[in-house]
This record gives structure tokens, sequence and C-alpha cells, in this order.
């Protein structure tokens, strides 16, 4: 849930500042003021789950929301007070107390039910995560509701004349750009692929006096019993490195971003963050213990959702007009090959835990093999790919020579024998 608070928070901020073009020092250090808060998140997250049954943690997680959120007013206000600062169309316009209005309520409604949530918290506790839950769904229920009324009622005069404006507003409730959504993914990837080694580092080297009373100083010797360790880091690594390179090879066909592939993105990444904790569950318990076989059926689940979303993105995508390039499209040679890649992880990731369930004594050597196999399944993918266009192409211009033959043949041949 923290997370996609975050993200929220991440679109209302890049949102903001297509408003506001230029920054002075006073812009400056409240979009310092507001990242401090965004950052103090996980802390309040800690608490909030660490003392489930006090009201205080969740007070203080919906308190920094709502702060967050009356920052980014603070500097929407600043900016229309100084409008030198602001976008050139908003700048020109003479309906700037329209914009204004417009964008404080689409910044504000997140802080609101932040709010009620912080005073709910010492009353229902229930209720306050329910309504921080709206904060995360709220913009899409929103257009869902929008979009149920136009079909139902259909288009009133005043929301035609609200479109005919020539307003930012479009810009506000367009989907991100591309560009901002692989950025913030790549982001997102990089932290946690570092919170993996800091994971190695701070819970996997030998304590020296450890080495020199139990292993007669031979560190080749302490380090060996971190065996299993190690080679779940690599093959987390490997995972979300490969789920990286699939997802940026995605993204070289998208031209441009829907709303619902930004949403099923997301969703993606919240399921890529828990890969550390899958990495330190498989790394934990005994070999062949109960513990163990749940925890890696649990690594296989976080790896299949942060991949079936994006085969998700992926489906979406096709059946989107003007978001994929005319190459990627059905029947082409890319569209098969991306497909291919998109569905090995989701494939592999469910196999291997059906076979933990069947196959329980095993289940730690499934996993690891399928950890190191998949890099090896890309390989033989590109190759097979490779291999197989120019013998489909040979196989395809046959058969058409064939035809063309037979077409020569016949019209060779008189009515009489055609017929015969």
């Amino acid at each position: 849930m923290t997370f996609l608070i975050v993200t929220v928070a991440w679109a209302a901020h890049v949102r903001l500042f297509q408003v506001i073009e230029f920054i002075d020092d006073v812009l400056a250090l409240l979009n310092l003021a507001c990242m401090m808060i965004i950052t103090f998140l996980p802390y309040t997250f800690s608490l909030m789950a660490s003392f489930p049954e006090v009201p205080f943690g969740i007070f203080l997680f919906s308190i920094c929301a709502v702060v967050i959120g009356l920052i980014q007013a603070v500097i929407v206000a600043y900016g229309f007070y100084h409008p030198h600062l602001l976008n050139r169309q908003i700048r020109v316009s003479e309906n700037q107390n329209f914009y204004k209005q417009h964008i404080l309520k689409i910044i504000l409604r997140g802080p609101v039910l932040c709010l009620l949530a912080a005073i709910f918290s010492f009353f229902f506790i229930p209720l306050s995560y329910v309504l921080l839950g709206l904060v995360i769904i709220f913009p899409h229920l929103t257009r869902f509701v929008t979009w149920c009324k136009t079909k139902i009622v259909g288009q009133r005069d005043e929301e035609e004349e609200y479109h005919s404006l020539e307003t930012f507003t479009f810009y506000l409730s367009e989907p991100l750009s591309k560009e901002r959504v692989e950025a913030f993914s790549d982001g997102v990837y990089a932290i946690v692929a570092t919170l993996l080694i800091l994971d190695i580092c701070e819970d996997n080297v030998p304590d020296p006096r450890e080495v020199e009373e139990k292993f007669h100083g031979s560190l080749l010797e302490a380090l060996s019993e971190y065996g299993p360790n190690y080679l779940a880091y690599f093959g987390s690594f490997v995972t979300i490195g490969l789920l990286w390179f699939v997802h940026h090879s995605l993204f070289l066909y998208v031209k441009k971003a829907t709303r619902l592939m930004g949403l099923l993105n997301i969703l993606s990444l919240s399921f890529i963050g828990g890969l550390p904790l899958a990495y330190q569950l498989t790394s934990e318990f005994a070999e062949k213990s109960h513990n163990e076989i749940e925890a890696i059926q649990i690594s296989c689940v976080i790896t299949f959702f942060a991949s079936i979303f994006q085969f998700a993105i992926w489906t979406t995508a096709l059946h989107e007009r003007e978001t994929l390039h005319s190459f990627a499209r059905y029947g082409g040679k890319e569209h098969a090959f991306m497909f291919a890649k998109l569905a090995l992880y989701p494939c592999v990731s469910l196999g291997a835990f059906f076979l933990t369930c069947l196959l329980s004594e095993f289940s730690t050597a499934i996993f690891h093999v399928m950890q190191i196999v998949i890099p090896f399944a890309f390989l033989a993918l590109r190759i097979f790919v490779r291999i197989s266009s120019p013998v489909i192409k040979s196989v395809l211009s046959l058969s058409r020579w064939n035809a063309v033959l037979l077409e020569e043949e016949e019209a060779c041949l008189s009515p009489t024998e055609t017929l015969s």
C-alpha cells in the first residue's frame, strides 16, 4: 500500500511540474521539503506494520501524506502568485483562476482522504485502511464513473463548453509519458538490485572471532557455510536483471503509454520490490524444512505476478490504438519473439510452484534450477528465432514458388485437358 501511495505522490509531482515550468529558490526549498517527507514514509510504514493495533502508526503515516499534499498545494499557489514561473499556455491565458482551482482540486483530493484516515485511526482502524486504499484507486474510480455517466446520460452542454476551452487540464488528465514511466521503472529496478547486495553485505560477512575460533582462521571454510545464501543472491539478481531486460524490450516497442498500462506497470513494480524479501526468505530457513518450502513457493508467486503484469502490459498495448510500433503488431516476427519472452517467466515460475507442491523434497533444487536455466532459455529463444525465421521464410517462398508453377502449368493446358 505504501508503494502504491508513493507512486500516486510521484504522479502528482510529475503533473505539478507540467504546470510549473520554472523554479526559484522558494520553489526549490518547498520541493526539497516535499521530497524529505516522501522519504520519511517508509519509516512511518514500518511503525504502522510493527504496531498494527496502535493508532499512532497509521496516524503518522496519514499525516505525512497530508503534509505532502499541502506542500504541493503551496507550490501551486506560489506558482500562480508569480505567473512568470508557470507554463506558457497558462501564463498567457485569461482563465488562470479556473486552472488554479482545478489543479488544486486534483492535488488536494488525496490529502483530504488521508486526513479522514488520520482522524478515524483513533476510532476504527480498518476504515482508515479503506480510506488510504481509496487514495490509490480514486483517480481510476472517478474516470470510470465519468465514463459510465457519459454512456448513460450523454455529454452535457457544460461539459462540451468545458472541453471547448483551451485548457491545460487536458495534459493533466493525459497518461504520463512513456519516458517518465521508463525512468521511474529503471529507478525501482536499480534500487531493488542494490538492496540485494546490501543484504549480502549485512548478513553474510563472517564474524572475525567466529572465524578464528570455529574455523581455525580459515575464511574460505567460513564462507562455504554461506554458499546457499550466495546462490540465492545470484539467482535473485539474475531474476531482477532479466525482468528489467524484458521490461526494457517491451517499452522499445511502445510508442505511447495509456493509463491502464501505467497502472499495470506500477503493479508489476510493486511485486519487483518484493524480490529482496524473496531472497531473504529463500536463504533464511533450514534446508528441507516446511518453512523453506513455503518460502520458495512465496518467491515463485512474487516472480509470477511481477512477470504476468508485464505480459498484461503487452496484451493491453496490442488492443490499444497507436501504442505499439507497426512492426510489433500481430503476425510479425517481433510480435512472436516478444510474446515468447514475456511468457517465459510466468510459465516457468508457475511450473516451479506446482513442482514444489508435488516434489517438496527437491523444492530448493527446483527453484535454483529455474533461476539458472532461464538466462539460457533467453539465449536459446534468441537462437531459435534466428534459425527458425530463415527456415519459415524459405518454406513460405517455396510454397509460393510451387503455387506459381502450378498456375503456369494450368495456364498452358487446353480447356479440355483442364476439365479432364
